[in-house]
């Protein structure tokens, strides 16, 4: 997805795109859905992926169907995304699947079956009354902001004033319960729930991503500061300005650490790391 929506294509970008593309194809599962584990042999180990890898693959090719690509890239997208059949019990995954149809309704507005998939995803994504506990889970996990960004999305797409509105209260009440003394200080890797004590350590970069996803969204939405400034804050918490010293971004060898548990540095440098920090100063890049 960061690919796709670079401004300027290069050659070396190109190249990469179109092994994203074929791995995305390729893997698809003849039982419907994506696989999600690929052997060092180029093997599958499953059928089909958790909730959350499915949905977040049905956003790939949205993304590529809204950003520029090459013909085929199109019409391979299209193609993905027109056979997939997926409701999740995880708001997350049900965002994620949103997401990939409101970068589809944004080429086609009239495209039927995105529209159809946009509305049962969105359903799914239910906020509650209760002010303290507004989350449609009992506890914070894992990409948190991917809900609210998604019940914004689909507000949107669908022109729904109260989507909308659920979209923007629940980013509102997340940034609240995640911040720290003016810095972000993100729900870690064993979740968080209220009533217990927030948690300081494992904070992962996904979650500064998902969150200058969701407030980039919300700034294209209304134009308001606040919005642009949360997504410079969560650039920021990438570079240090947060509630435990710099971890992140690491200059050589090339990456970005995982998290910082108590016994200290987590120096596993995963792709989903790196490519968080891509993605949030990808972001952050937009707001100048």
């Amino acid at each position: 997805m960061l690919i796709s929506q670079q401004q300027d294509m290069t050659s070396e970008l190109a190249v990469l795109a179109r092994i994203n593309m074929a791995f995305l194809q390729d893997a698809v599962s003849p039982h419907g859905g994506f696989r999600n584990r690929r052997r060092a042999d180029g093997s599958w180990a499953d059928n089909g992926g958790p909730n959350d890898s499915q949905g977040r693959a049905i956003r790939a090719p949205g993304s590529v169907i809204r950003f520029r690509s090459e013909a085929w890239m199109h019409e391979a997208a299209f193609e993905m995304f027109e056979k997939q059949c997926f409701i999740s019990a995880s708001p997350r995954a049900n965002a994620s699947a949103v997401l990939g149809a409101a970068d589809v309704l944004a080429m086609e507005p009239t495209n039927a079956r995105a529209r159809g998939a946009m509305e049962e995803w969105a359903a799914h994504l239910r906020v509650g009354d209760d002010r303290r506990w507004p989350w449609p889970e009992s506890r914070l996990a894992y990409a948190n902001t991917t809900t609210p960004e998604g019940l914004l999305a689909a507000g949107e797409a669908l022109d729904s004033d109260q989507v909308m509105k659920q979209g923007f209260r629940l980013l509102d009440w997340l940034i609240s319960v995640e911040t720290r003394e003016a810095h972000f200080s993100f729900t870690t890797v064993g979740g968080w729930a209220l009533g217990e004590p927030r948690p300081g350590f494992d904070q992962q970069p996904v979650e500064a991503a998902a969150m200058a996803d969701a407030c980039s969204r919300a700034w294209s939405l209304t134009g308001e500061p606040r919005w642009r400034e949360a997504v410079m804050r969560a650039a920021g918490w990438l570079i240090g300005a947060k509630t435990m010293e710099p971890f992140s971004m690491t200059p050589r060898p090339a990456g970005t650490m995982t998290g910082r548990p108590p016994s200290g540095v987590n120096l596993n440098r995963g792709a989903e790391s790196t490519l968080a920090r891509l993605s949030t100063l990808h972001q952050a890049g937009r707001m100048w």
